[in-house]
């Protein structure tokens, strides 16, 4: 990372010169504020000496007045750097549940992230966050009582975001001197002293205070937050070691799970959500989650819903046969389709039917399988893929197999005429299934 050195160009240099490669393109986000031009007229510089294409976004938000002045104050500052600018106009609702800022935050990100010019997709975003941000991020999740995760605050690198953030350890000081010395203008957001927004509480208010005590608290406050970025790594490697032996096909075993002490296990769970870009529960909600995941009868139905992070969707954590699975949430829809001989089809409720020609297996082709109805299950069928046994019920067929309740609702029947031909994961009916070399229809069913 940059240290408070006068030499802040070539600690930047040394920053990219470790994490880019020669002629990697990388995005700027630009505010407009002191912090962003700067790392402007950083990342300007830099480029004459490293091989990186450089490329900026202004996020016009439409909050305040000077919206539209700050739009054409980042345009002219890259025009006097040769930095291709691109302006993306976001609406921000005014009464979200997130609030205003949580909610320009995100539109902001998204933005960057759905970035393209010509093709091009930025290895990196690059951002401005810096040493007084990191000391405020670290204060406010404590506020919050977030956990280790939470307080290791910012990475200088996030690499399954494609985020670079070079400025941590440089103070806001340090920002205004390098501003000052190479006579970089800047734009400064009346919102940024609106008390009624918690971070600037922080900022004004409370750190003022502390720094009167201990000036040197925001290096502090950073460090500790490289200390439980650390300790975070580590929890991390530990749920790797647990997954390799509890996880499969991103379902857990609830009853290894429950062997581990809670907190190791609780641990695990964290882990498994963040990997499903899910919402981390709070203390109280991960508790009640434990408990019907662990204590909960055999037999009872656990569907909680968990949101995903940045979307309007959720996944369902569900429970079945000893195991945890996120389940996305889907429509049931009722169809009723007819197969004509191609390669594949997609069903009305997401699933999707692959049709192959094979010889030994399938439905027999010799009975002319064609014009094939494919609908959803009303309940009552009967089935019998089994010539030695007798037919049962669809119902106690897909008990006997195994197939979880939730992927039973949307299970497509295969019907040959009016007969009950194929149905995923149970089998071919008895008397309509191919020979040792006979060709043969076979169908897969994807979910």
């Amino acid at each position: 990372m940059i240290n408070n050195n006068p030499s802040m160009q070539k600690a930047i240099q040394l920053f990219l010169s470790q994490h880019i490669k020669p002629q990697q393109p990388i995005l700027l986000a630009l505010s407009g504020g002191l912090d962003s031009c700067v790392l402007l007229h950083l990342l300007a510089t830099a480029k004459h000496t490293i091989p990186f294409n450089l490329y900026a976004m202004h996020v016009h938000h439409g909050l305040s007045a000077n919206a539209n002045q700050w739009a054409e104050f980042c345009q002219q500052q890259c025009d006097l750097l040769n930095v291709s600018l691109t302006i993306a106009h976001v609406n921000v609702e005014q009464h979200t549940k997130l609030g205003i800022e949580a909610a320009a935050r995100q539109l902001r990100y998204e933005a960057l992230f759905d970035y393209r010019l010509n093709e091009i997709v930025p290895d990196f975003i690059v951002t401005a966050h810096h040493q007084d941000d990191q000391a405020e991020t670290l204060l406010l999740q404590l506020f919050r009582g977030a956990g280790v995760k939470g307080l290791a605050s910012m990475a200088a690198i996030d690499k399954s975001r494609r985020i670079l953030r070079p400025l941590l350890e440089v103070s806001r000081l340090s920002l205004q001197d390098y501003a000052t010395q190479h006579g970089i203008k800047w734009c400064d957001d009346e919102s940024n002293n609106n008390l009624h927004y918690e971070r600037n509480f922080v900022r004004h208010e409370v750190l003022p205070i502390i720094e009167g005590r201990n000036p040197a608290i925001k290096t502090v406050l950073a460090r500790s937050a490289s200390h439980l970025a650390e300790a975070n790594d580590l929890l991390n490697d530990l749920a790797l070691i647990d997954a390799a032996s509890f996880m499969l096909d991103n379902s857990l075993c609830l009853q290894a799970l429950a062997e581990l002490d809670l907190a190791r296990a609780k641990n695990l769970l964290r882990f498994w959500f963040a990997n499903n870009q899910l919402e981390m529960p709070s203390a109280e909600q991960l508790a009640e989650i434990t408990q019907q995941l662990f204590n909960a009868k055999a037999d009872a139905k656990i569907d909680i819903q968990l949101s995903q992070k940045n979307q309007s969707q959720h996944l369902s954590l569900k429970r079945f046969q000893q195991r945890a699975y996120l389940i996305m949430a889907k429509n049931i829809q009722s169809f009723d389709l007819t197969w004509n001989g191609e390669p594949d089809l997609n069903l009305p409720n997401g699933g999707q039917l692959i049709f192959k020609q094979v010889v030994g297996a399938g439905l027999a082709l010799k009975f002319g399988m064609t014009k094939l109805r494919i609908s959803q299950r009303n309940g009552g069928e009967s089935f019998k893929p089994n010539g030695l046994r007798p037919t049962r019920t669809l119902k106690h067929l897909l008990q006997e197999a195994n197939i979880p309740p939730w992927q039973r609702d949307y299970l497509p029947l295969i019907y040959w005429q009016d007969t009950l031909a194929f149905v995923p994961g149970i089998g071919i009916s008895h008397e309509l299934q191919a020979g040792e070399n006979e060709p043969g229809l076979e169908i897969i069913w994807q979910f």
